[in-house]
Parts: C-alpha cells; sequence; structure tokens
C-alpha cells in the first residue's frame, strides 16, 4: 500500500553520444553519431528508466522545467504527469525537442509504476501479445552494395525477419539497381520495404513505385514529405496493390495522428514511444489507429517499445533499426535477442525489463 500512494522524489537526465559503426545516410540526411538521453525517475525507493535519441540539449529542459512539473506527483498516475507536461510546454511548444523530452520521462514514469507494482509492464498495461514482429531495418544509402545486400540478406538468414527495409532516395537513378539487388539478397520468401524519408516529388515518387513493383516492394515509406498529406494521399491511391504507404515517424503530439488518419494518407501508421509523448501517447496513438482500421508500426528504439508493443490494438510490427538496436545491445542490460523474427518481454522481470550501463557508457557522456 505504501509504494501505491508513492510519489515521485528525483528527476535525472544525462546525454551520451555514441558513434555509429559506419557513415550512414537515408534520402535527405547524413550522420555519424547517435545522441541517446536517458533518464532516470525515483519514488517509493524504486527507480524507473526512459530514454530517447534527440539532441543532448533537452537534458537541460528535463532538469528544470519537467523536473518541477514532475515532483511529487503521484507514481501511480504517469498520464497525469504526462498532461502535466503537455501543459507547462505550451509556450516552448509541444513538438520536436520538447516532445521527446516529455516521452523519456512518460517511459521512466511508466517503469517505474510498473516496478513499484512488481508488474511486467506489458502486464500493467494489459497484454494483447507475447511477442512482437520485427523487420530489420538499416541499409543505408552510404552503404557500398555489398555491404547492402550483406546486412537485409543476414536479418533473412540470422534473425528470421520476414521483412527487411533499405533507404533510398539520395541518388534517385541508383535506386533501382540497388532495390533490385537487395532483393536479390533476401530472397523470395522475404518482403523488401524502402524509405526515401521524404526525399522524392510526388509524382517521381509515384514512378518510382510502379519500377519497384517489379521487385514486389511491400513498404514505401514517405514517399514524400510526411507534411505531405495530399501527396501521401495521391501515392496511396496510386500505387500498385502490393504496395503499402507508411509515415508518422515525425509526429510529436495527438493531433498530427488524427490529421494523418482523417486525410487517408498512409495505409500503416507509424508512432515512435521517443517522440510521441512515451507510453502514454504511443497508446493514444495505437487506440486512434484502431479506431481508423490502421494498422501501427513502431519505428525504432525496440526495446523500449516492446512493451507497449504487445499492448497495443493492430500493432504490425516494431524497426528493428541498426543503429538503435547496436546501442541498445551495447548499454541496456535486457534488451530483446530476436527469435524467428519477433522480440518477446521478459516476464520474469518488473518495469520493462531494461537496466541501463551506466559505467559502459560513462566514455560517451557529456
Amino acid at each position: 500500500m505504501a509504494r501505491s500512494q508513492a510519489s515521485i522524489t528525483g528527476v535525472r537526465a544525462r546525454a551520451y553520444t555514441i558513434p555509429t559503426d559506419r557513415p550512414e545516410a537515408d534520402g535527405t540526411f547524413a550522420w555519424n553519431s547517435t545522441t541517446l538521453v536517458v533518464v532516470h525517475v525515483e519514488g517509493g525507493g524504486k527507480t524507473g528508466l526512459g530514454y530517447t535519441y534527440t539532441n543532448g540539449s533537452i537534458v537541460a529542459l528535463i532538469d528544470t522545467k519537467l523536473k518541477e512539473v514532475v515532483a511529487g506527483t503521484d507514481a501511480m498516475n504517469p498520464p497525469g504527469a504526462n498532461a502535466a507536461m503537455q501543459h507547462a510546454v505550451r509556450n516552448m511548444g509541444r513538438q520536436g525537442l520538447a516532445a521527446t523530452a516529455i516521452s523519456a520521462v512518460d517511459a521512466a514514469l511508466w517503469d517505474l509504476k510498473a516496478k513499484l507494482l512488481d508488474l511486467p509492464l506489458c502486464t500493467l498495461l494489459g497484454r494483447l501479445r507475447d511477442s512482437v514482429p520485427i523487420y530489420g531495418s538499416g541499409g543505408f544509402t552510404s552503404y557500398s552494395l555489398d555491404e547492402l545486400t550483406d546486412q537485409l540478406g543476414g536479418w533473412v538468414a540470422h534473425d528470421g525477419c520476414r521483412f527487411v527495409k533499405m533507404k533510398i532516395g539520395t541518388h534517385p537513378s541508383d535506386d533501382p539497381a540497388r532495390v533490385a539487388k537487395a532483393k536479390i539478397a533476401i530472397g523470395e520468401n522475404a518482403t523488401l520495404f524502402v524509405d526515401a524519408n521524404g526525399a522524392y516529388a510526388a509524382k517521381q515518387a509515384l514512378e518510382m513505385a510502379e519500377v519497384f513493383e517489379a521487385y514486389r516492394v511491400g513498404w514505401f515509406e514517405e514517399p514524400v514529405s510526411s507534411d505531405d498529406l495530399p501527396g501521401l494521399r495521391l501515392l496511396r491511391e496510386r500505387a500498385p496493390a502490393c504496395m503499402e504507404i507508411a509515415a508518422g515517424e515525425y509526429g510529436y503530439e495527438i493531433d498530427y495522428y488524427r490529421r494523418m488518419l482523417a486525410a487517408g494518407a498512409v495505409d500503416v501508421v507509424q508512432a515512435d514511444v521517443t517522440r510521441c509523448g512515451g507510453v502514454t501517447g504511443f497508446l493514444q496513438v495505437a487506440t486512434l489507429a484502431d479506431a481508423h482500421h490502421s494498422d501501427l508500426s513502431g519505428h525504432c528504439a525496440p526495446a523500449l517499445h516492446l512493451h507497449a508493443a504487445c499492448a497495443a490494438p493492430r500493432l504490425r510490427h516494431l524497426e528493428w533499426f541498426h543503429d538503435h538496436v547496436r546501442i541498445e545491445h551495447k548499454l541496456f542490460e535486457g534488451a530483446p535477442v530476436p527469435k524467428e523474427g519477433q522480440i518477446a518481454p521478459d516476464l520474469s522481470r518488473a518495469g520493462h525489463g531494461l537496466t541501463f550501463k551506466e559505467k559502459d557508457a560513462e566514455r560517451f557522456g557529456s
């Protein structure tokens, strides 16, 4: 009973910058490191863990404004704390960096609540499935053809993935040949996804979709900017029947998803627990997608998504993103390991089952 009445007594955050294992690029961006911001929330003698992939500048926001709002609140009420944080950032804007900060704190609050109740987080949320399919994701445009095919083929051969995704759009004239090679590498029993990260114009994307049909590409992600809802709808209506249109990873608040779904812009909506408001926001998106008869896919950060994904209706799969998988296995004890193309939560551990390896991460800290 004492734990069920616990208050939040501490909030702390720190940023870590981890170099990539080789240069990476997609259709609109290139990078050589990834910044991880880790949040710990304390209450009732337990500590909850959350994190996000963003810019290190949010540490100051978490350690000041968000900490002031969350401290002293009921540890049994993460949605209430989430609403208070959303209100607190009104004048600075709820999207972008502020949303990623709120997401990390929210995830830590849910982990704390589950630990105080000594329950796996998916059990607390209401588990609908025992495991979640993953799709291998990487295939960066900076990769050579050998690097591309080795990585994609490896996810199929070693992890049992039935779907793999590659980046396109940096040099559009190269994309058909790269897609053809990728399809040969994964074989006929796996489905190829492509992600343009908004690099194409609408008619250019439609032309590419027609080319990709020959390789049975089953998923075309962000063929145009995710802010171009009419363009996405054009692609959805005119793309080959075998090909679904997906977007949503840059959604930071529920109204974005309401507009996207109301516009009929996508076949599958994507949400990112590290951006869209944490576990609270992810489940809100899941409910909205369910009401629109749209499947939901979790974007990146597979270890942090896992428990919420097990509780989300119409959940299609999670993105097994190369960068984040590498970081999560390096720096988090309890990160999931694929088995036959699926990952499953460890029901013997309370919360989301992850423990941050602070000593191992120290060399990346700022």
